[in-house]
């Protein structure tokens, strides 16, 4: 977790903020986002 912190604060980021961004990066990478037309 405090990798992740030192992380965030490189980047100007909340922890929360970094966090959210890791997991769309993530989800994005494995073509895992719905498109906007898919989303309910």
């Amino acid at each position: 977790m405090e990798d992740v912190e030192r992380w965030a604060a490189d980047d100007f980021r909340s922890i929360n903020g970094q966090l959210e961004w890791i997991i769309h990066k993530a989800l994005k990478d494995a073509k895992r986002l719905k498109k906007k037309s898919e989303e309910g």
